[in-house]
């Protein structure tokens, strides 16, 4: 089950269960009319005024309301323009000072590249310009998109890796591969009567096509090794899990297989090898590495975000751990890391911030 994508529904369905979770009575019915009228990239497009109008209640209240249905999951959603909509990212995130609120207020300014003068209404550096402008860039401009409800499908692999008595095997799905033969009978018979010029026209189609053989067979033979590469150099996770993951790079496994850096890369893409543990894509086994701080190593990207998800996971609804919290841990467990790749991996994972787990489990409660 795991190879298929989740079918995700639509987006007003996702928003409609939350009012049922949130609203009751008056309000419930305010914020079903103002989830039907946000668009499909999770924009409100309506007008609050016209619509208390028509509903026949106060507009103090319609505004309480769309307060509560910008809280809803996908984070910005109900946002009436972009600006409104990236704010509610930055406070969902609490990354919405009065240095993030300006630069919201001034997206034009963004757009243009005009650093010097956002700096200066900003009030900030360079350093803190650019860190602004990455967490700005990391919000989602269209969050509704996500939900579009299409056909799920499954995902084949291209590899099977399983565990023998003599260690490793790595073999190919030969389902994935081309089927191609060289009919050499229809060559023949087309040779036989054929003239000097069509002979060596022949000829010249037969080589290719002999060529094209040759060179799929070779690129198999290139995947297989790649991938029992990367077995050998990442054989603690096949054996005990990810928290076993090594740091590992392309021009690592290019180097000890002997092939350029841009061949492996090339190969590995889009590419999934099925396992005991399940089924991975060649490219997650290929992470940065989080120096140690003790001792020599480092651990591979991917073992720290396991770890990040068990503390997110086995967390007190009473005590959410806040980013820096769960960077102390990690510090303290011997891992080097700050609390921006904290949220960095936490934020990749799709886990929200420790404001949203604390109103997710509070309403799970």
């Amino acid at each position: 089950f795991d190879s298929f994508a989740g079918d995700d529904g639509t987006l007003y369905d996702h928003l409609l269960a939350q009012v049922g979770e949130r609203f009751s009575g008056i309000e419930a019915m305010v914020a079903e009319q103002i989830v039907a009228l946000i668009d499909e990239a999770g924009y409100l497009r309506a007008d609050l005024a016209e619509l208390a109008q028509r509903l026949g209640v106060p507009l103090a209240l319609v505004e309480a309301v769309l307060a509560g249905v910008q809280s809803f999951d996908p984070s910005g959603v109900g946002g009436r323009d972009l600006a409104e909509c990236l704010a509610i990212q930055a406070r969902e995130a609490d990354r919405y000072d009065p240095a993030m609120a300006t630069m919201i207020a001034h997206l034009d300014l963004v757009a243009k590249g005009a650093f010097p003068q956002l700096k200066r209404i900003c009030g900030v550096d360079d350093e803190d310009l650019a860190d602004m402008i990455r967490e700005l860039r990391g919000y989602d401009p269209k969050p509704g998109l996500r939900f579009g409800g299409t056909a799920t499908q499954a995902v084949v692999p291209d590899l099977y890796v399983r565990q023998t008595a003599k260690g490793w095997a790595v073999e190919v799905n030969s389902g994935t591969l081309p089927r191609l033969l060289v009919n050499r009978r229809y060559y023949t018979e087309l040779a036989k009567d054929a003239a000097a010029k069509s002979k060596a026209w022949l000829s010249e189609q037969l080589a290719g096509a002999n060529w094209l053989v040759r060179a799929l067979d070779q690129r198999q033979r290139t995947i297989v090794k790649v991938a029992s590469e990367i077995v050998k150099q990442q054989e603690g996770f096949f054996l005990h899990g990810v928290a076993h993951m090594r740091p590992l790079t392309l021009r690592q496994v290019a180097e000890a297989i002997g092939m350029h850096e841009s061949t492996v890369s090339r190969v590995t893409s889009n590419k999934y090898l099925s396992c005991a543990r399940g089924l991975f894509e060649l490219k997650y086994f290929f992470s940065s590495g989080i120096s140690a701080t003790e001792g020599d190593g480092a651990v591979s990207a991917e073992a720290v975000k396991s770890r990040i998800k068990a503390m997110i996971e086995a967390e007190d609804p009473k005590a959410i751990l806040s980013d820096e919290t769960i960077a102390q841990k990690l510090s303290a467990e011997g891992h080097d890391i700050a609390r921006r790749t904290v949220v960095k991996y936490r934020e990749a994972m799709g886990y929200g911030s420790s404001v949203q787990r604390r109103r997710q489990k509070a309403l799970a409660g």
